[in-house]
């Protein structure tokens, strides 16, 4: 049973951070956009057809304090230097992931 998120799980879900381009996840960051309410239809199949060490995994990170799950992006864009590690990493976007993060939460 997973109880702590490492880079090494962020790594392992690198195709769901890579489906915004840089450029737009900087956008709607910083317009704080709810996108869980936007694709809540494509998430929620999603979410259905997770393994119990993913809901575990899903758990772990929305049971996380949003300053710790940027610490972890924030290693992992120095281990990667990928761009949406680093904007996902930033402060200022804090509200925008504790916005996203209470949607799903709704959703499950």
């Amino acid at each position: 049973m997973v109880e702590k998120i490492t880079c090494i799980d962020v790594i392992e879900y690198n195709k769901l951070f890579l489906l915004a381009p840089p450029f737009l996840l900087e956008r709607v960051a910083k317009k704080n956009s709810n996108l869980v309410a936007k694709f809540k239809s494509t998430i929620q199949s999603y979410i259905v057809n997770l393994t119990d060490d993913e809901k575990n995994k899903l758990n772990v990170v929305l049971s996380c304090e949003v300053c710790d799950l940027q610490e972890i992006l924030y290693e992992t864009y120095l281990k990667t230097n990928i761009k949406q590690y680093k904007i996902l990493s930033n402060p200022n976007h804090r509200e925008f992931i504790e916005l996203n993060l209470d949607e799903l939460k709704k959703l499950i």
